[in-house]
């Protein structure tokens, strides 16, 4: 365990070193530090846009730019477009720009913790069961002698040897590992094994890597048991959202817990509702008797406050006449006091003072007494306004009380309510558990199982579907939940369980070598099934299925040549195609070959041949009727295009440069109809398209390099080769593939037999070779389709474009010759002059190698630009397009203004969606390509002292992404160094100890971070 513990923090920390990939981030800014507590620091920025997709997901933060690691966040959306972050990562007081993620790694978090506490006192996972994972343990392997006790019409059933096999020793034994390959059967058998177990009175609990696993399988289960005692009642169940639409459909008012519960529990619902209402009617009864009795205290209240303001107001009345009566009786004394003079003077004058000062105090408490008076009568006077409207409401309120029941009655009616209200409620949990309770069969993700309290009170039987895509650290832990018997189902040769930690750049080799046995492996590896060489191993604990029933025989054939060579499929299936005839398609398996007719693309993840190629066969399957036309309505069941074909590429830009492509020829985008092979394990059709791509760049992929039946390459050749029922058309540069292939590649092995054995044609039979004469002559609908143009054509049929051009024409060449602007060059004035934009795209003087070359070129973009064109600079520019109109897309290996070549090849499209989809692919590259710094100027040949320079200064700009001499220097650490000599004949420049190439070197996809400086 300690194992599975070190891999999945492996992954963890691979997950938080690595850049995300093509998932959504979001862009922050003007970022400000709000406060700091503990290690806790919170920020705020600001955003453009954000990306719905990181909504209620675990978020990564870290500094735009930054090559470190990324570090947890929490995020909370604010008004006016900002944001405010909590996170321990420092991003300074005022962070310019800084870039969140979804974190990938939280199975993994939890997966650790769960793995941690293995062995603690009420753990769900058992060591036992979870060790036959990993071959330990004698587990029991038999079989069952009478299978028909357990699974009905066991006679009778459809399965063949093995099928039946297999379910007899999962029924009987503690491990079984029952081996898959497409169109097998799996799911058949594996659904028999549950109903068996089910049968058996066994708990169990349905694993698979994704919901749609979960739901296909859970689905054939239900058509098993859907006739059992207990399935209306939950006896199957799925845990979590119901992806599969048939599912929910047909079993998802008994598969969905809260469902079965609702239905189970209508009556009472009902009732409940009626208890609800009724007590709120009573209540408000007692409310309303409420008021009265608060307007009654409200009332006597103010009753009281007025006869107390109204004594009030007599004791000081009956005060001012008593300070009145004081004064006056001073007044007079005053007055026969008179003025003190004589003998007696001083003594008189004593007298006057204090009649004065009693006279003064009779003054005072007389004006004291008028204003408590006066605040008497104020607030008697509010007292009897309050009394009046008391009065009103309460003669309001005694009407609404007519009809009421007396308060003594509501009181005890509210409480027999709410008495019977908690005791339904109470009998809905309950009815909840039953329902929890009853569940015999529950389907979930491998990922919820683990890190879901347990689904199950008692799990007796875990059976682990498509394991070959499921990680051995997730498989060991899911295994180690069954109490007495665990079922691991798939094909390890197809689609393997994702990884990071394997090939982390930032980990050590030791690090990556642990990962790769501990977690870039699966539980058919683990156990000791598969060998080195990913050969299958003879084992009575495995059953392989080895009959087929999806694909017609002679792409099973491929297949096994591709993926099977030591276990061939037999085929069960009959040789009929179930479509309607097509001429494109009359052959199970054709090979469209575009060997000769390459137009480079921006780099080896599309193909705009291919492209073509797709449309025009879809073109012609909806003219044959195989297809639906464009933008058909009532399309019947069974005919869709969904249904029909799959087109699959490698590659997520081709795949979607073929998703514009068919929109504009089905006229609505189908989801499941072009995508990467990933997205179709599990599917399958009775026409399958392989777009292999490669060609069109340097660089085949990373999809073609590995070898053997254990590697990658074999493992997405073999899911895309065997989706497909009654026809497989591959479309192959098969020459560049030939040239580029390893020499023992599986990919070698697929070209070699589709060339013996496929009907094969070549592209140019789907796509027209024209001449320029006859664009004038051909109709619209001629003009839309692609079209090659052999290099003695070309100049005339662009001439007939331009000529044409109304609005713009953009013209993308990186080099500039002198005979091929001279000849251009009055046809281009005079559009300018016309008023259409004339816009050459090209690279900068500074970036050409020569100094007679920079002259050269920068005399030419004088021209040009004297000629009323545009020229806009592009660094490090490969492409050669030219498009006219936003409508018309010329696409090849012809520089419009640079040389000529013998080989020049361009195709032609008129599609406004295709220009657009040109312009973005170019702008996305220009953007992807780093950014120029460094003056590449002229190369000296002489340094200080007259002699020879053999490297540039760092003062010139030597940096890791700069050009420098045309140079681009790469960040290639020691243990890339061959590979990157192989790739892209780097040399080593050791005065400034840094790995170079030419700077028109196209750097691998998966070499993007050569082109990083280093941390």
């Amino acid at each position: 365990m300690d194992e599975l513990l070190r891999a999945a923090h492996l992954e963890i920390a691979a997950e938080l070193r690595s850049d995300g990939g093509n998932k959504a981030k979001a862009s922050l800014s003007n970022g400000r530090k709000l406060s700091v507590s503990g290690p806790q620091r919170e920020y705020e920025f600001s955003f453009k846009r954000w990306p719905e997709a990181l909504n209620g997901l675990p978020l990564l933060v870290r500094l735009s730019r930054s090559q470190g690691p990324w570090t947890a966040a929490e995020a909370t959306r604010l008004p006016d477009n900002r944001v405010r972050i909590v996170t321990e990562a420092d991003l300074g007081d005022t962070p310019r720009r800084v870039q969140l993620r979804a974190d990938d790694s939280q199975a993994w978090r939890v997966l650790a913790e769960r793995l941690t506490s293995v062995g603690e006192a009420d753990h769900p996972v058992r060591s036992t069961s979870a060790g036959w994972i990993t071959g330990q343990g004698n587990p029991k392997v038999a079989r069952e002698a009478n299978p028909g006790r357990w699974v009905a019409d066991w006679p009778s059933l459809r399965l063949n040897p093995r099928q039946r096999q297999a379910v007899e020793q999962a029924l009987a034994s503690e491990i079984t590992f029952l081996w898959g390959p497409p169109g097998t059967g799996k799911t058949d058998v594996v659904a028999h094994i549950v109903e068996g177990c089910s049968r058996q009175g066994l708990n169990v609990l349905f694993l698979a890597p994704t919901k749609v696993a979960v739901d296909q399988a859970l689905e054939r289960i239900c058509d098993l048991l859907s006739e059992e005692q207990g399935f209306d009642t939950g006896l199957v169940q799925r845990a979590g959202d119901i992806d599969v639409e048939s599912l929910r459909e047909r079993y998802g008012a008994y598969v969905d817990p809260e469902q079965v519960a609702a239905r189970l529990s209508a009556h009472l619902q009902s009732r409940l509702t009626q208890l609800t209402s009724t007590l709120t009617t009573v209540r408000a009864g007692v409310a309303l008797h409420e008021r009265m009795r608060n307007l009654q205290e409200d009332l006597a209240a103010a009753r009281k406050a007025y006869g107390a303001a109204g004594t009030a107001r007599q004791n000081a009345g009956q005060a001012l006449n008593e300070a009145q009566g004081a004064a006056n009786a001073l007044g007079l004394r005053i007055t026969s006091i008179g003025t003190p003079s004589g003998f007696f003077a001083d003594r008189k004058q004593a007298k006057l003072d204090a009649a004065l000062i009693d006279l003064q105090k009779a003054n005072q408490a007389a004006e004291e007494a008028t204003a408590t008076a006066s605040a008497a009568e104020i607030a008697q006077n509010k007292a009897a306004r309050g009394i009046s409207r008391i009065g009103t409401d309460i003669a309001d309120q005694t009407e609404k009380l007519k009809g009421v029941a007396p308060l003594s009655a509501l009181t005890e009616e509210t409480d027999i309510l709410q008495r019977q209200i908690d005791e339904a409620e109470k009998e809905l949990r309950r009815i909840s558990d039953a329902v929890r309770a009853n569940c015999r069969v529950l389907g979930a993700t491998v990922s919820k199982a683990v890190q879901s309290r347990p689904l199950l009170e008692r799990i007796d039987v875990v059976v682990i579907d498509e394991a070959g895509m499921i990680n051995l650290p997730m498989a060991w832990y899911a295994a180690g939940l069954a109490g007495k018997r665990v079922v691991v189902a798939g094909d390890f040769r197809q689609l393997p369980a994702v990884n990071k930690a394997a090939d982390d750049r930032g980990a050590s080799d030791e690090d990556k070598a642990h990962a790769r046995r501990w977690s870039a492996t699966d539980a058919f590896r683990a156990a000791g099934l598969v060998t080195a060489a990913g050969t299958v191993r003879q084992d009575p604990r495995l059953v392989a299925l080895g009959t087929q029933y999806r694909m017609r025989e002679p792409i099973c054939d491929l297949v096994n040549a591709v993926a099977y060579p030591d276990a061939p499929l037999r085929t069960g299936r009959d040789n009929e195609s179930r479509i309607p005839f097509s001429p494109l398609v009359n052959a199970p398996v054709i090979l469209i070959d575009t060997s000769g007719h390459c137009v480079p693309g921006p780099n080896h993840r599309t193909n705009p041949v291919h492209q073509a190629a797709v449309h025009e066969l879809v073109r012609g399957l909806q003219y044959d009727g195989v297809l639906p036309p464009r933008k058909w309505e009532n399309v019947l069941p069974g005919e869709r295009a969904t249904e029909r074909l799959a087109v699959i590429a490698p590659y997520r830009d081709q795949v979607n440069g073929l998703k514009r492509t068919l929109v504009e020829r089905l006229g609505a985008d189908y989801d499941g109809l072009v995508d990467t092979v990933h997205r179709f394990q599990g599917s399958q059709r009775p026409v399958v398209i392989l777009d292999t791509v490669a060609g069109a760049g340097d660089y085949p992929g990373r999809f073609y390099l590995e070898t053997g039946l254990d590697s990658e390459t074999c493992r997405l050749l073999n899911v895309a080769l065997s989706r497909a029922q009654d026809h497989l058309v591959v479309i192959a540069d098969v020459a560049f593939l030939r040239k580029k292939l390893p020499p023992r590649s599986e990919a070698r092995t697929m070209l070699d037999h589709l060339e013996t054995s496929a009907q094969s044609i070549s592209v140019d039979q789907l796509i027209p070779i024209r001449s320029a004469a006859e664009l004038a002559a051909l109709p619209d609908e001629e003009l839309t389709r692609p079209a090659f143009f052999p290099a003695e054509q070309v100049d005339r049929a662009v001439r007939w474009d331009i000529e044409r051009a109304r609005k713009s024409i953009d013209i993308y060449t990186f080099l500039l010759a002198v005979p091929r602007v001279k000849k251009w060059l009055p046809l281009l004035a005079e559009k300018a002059a016309a008023g259409v934009s004339v816009v050459i795209h090209t690279r900068s003087p500074e970036e050409q190698r020569e100094d007679s070359v920079v002259e050269r070129h920068s005399t030419l973009v004088h021209q040009l630009k004297s000629a009323g064109c545009t020229v806009e600079y592009r660094e490090r520019m490969h492409e050669k397009v030219f498009i006219v109109d936003d409508t018309v897309l010329w696409h090849g290996s012809l520089n419009l203004l640079g040389n000529l070549g013998p080989t020049d090849l361009m195709m032609r499209l008129e599609d406004p969606e295709s220009c657009t989809q040109a312009r973005r692919v170019m702008d996305q590259a220009r953007r992807e390509s780093p950014v120029y710094r460094g003056t590449s100027g002229t190369r000296p040949t002489q340094g200080p002292g007259g002699t020879k320079k053999r490297n540039p200064d760092a003062s010139e700009g030597v940096a890791v992404g700069a050009i420098v001499w045309g140079r681009l220097y790469l960040n290639v650490s020691y243990q890339e160094k061959d590979e990157a000599k192989r790739l892209v004949h780097a040399k080593f420049d050791g005065d400034n100890k840094l790995w170079y190439t030419d700077a028109e070197k196209a750097i691998p996809e998966e070499r993007q971070g050569w082109l990083r400086p280093k941390s």
